[in-house]
């Protein structure tokens, strides 16, 4: 065997300290295991829904219905239809199904009851009005959903197009 040989741990006045019995250390409780399967699970499920979250902003797969259009709250639409009417407004949701477009207005042609043949195409430029949906006999909300399927296209409108200057005009004439 080896000649190493244990030092004594010495007590107060150099005399060797008896030896104590080791106390056995407390161990420290150990979680639950059900408590571990619940964070597991919990940790799963919203790692799969922000996978599904991703996959449905960024790819044609709309899993979750995620609206996927960057419209700003202050920018105005214009929305073409296949039945050849255009709505301007403000574009709040876009699925694959559907656009939801509020503060709605149109255009409407005024005509006179006889216009000479060779001024009606000047006259009707000028006989066009922005109608704010809603004034119509029928009463409807300013609240349209589209149908996708009757949509050709949509535009932003620049801040200085002359609907956007109308629409202003009307709100601010509202507002007196």
């Amino acid at each position: 065997m080896s000649d190493i040989k244990r030092a004594m741990p010495m007590g107060v006045m150099g005399e060797p300290m008896a030896e104590q019995p080791m106390m056995a250390q407390p161990q420290a409780p150990k979680k639950s295991g059900l408590a571990n399967k619940i964070i597991t699970i919990v940790i799963v499920i919203v790692v799969i829904l922000i996978g599904l979250f991703l996959v449905s902003k960024y790819t044609k797969w709309n899993i979750l219905n995620v609206n996927k259009t960057d419209v700003s709250a202050d920018g105005w639409q214009a929305v073409f239809l296949t039945n050849g009417q255009v709505y301007f407004g403000k574009i709040v949701k876009e699925t694959d199904d559907m656009i939801l477009l509020q503060n709605i207005y149109y255009l409407q042609v005024a005509q006179s009851p006889q216009p000479a043949p060779e001024a009606a195409a000047a006259a009707n430029a000028n006989n066009l009005s922005l109608v704010k949906l809603g004034n119509e006999l029928h009463g409807p909300t300013d609240e349209m959903k589209i149908n996708m399927s009757q949509v050709l296209f949509t535009e932003r409108m620049k801040a200085d197009s002359k609907v956007v200057d109308a629409i202003v005009r009307y709100l601010e004439d509202q507002k007196k």
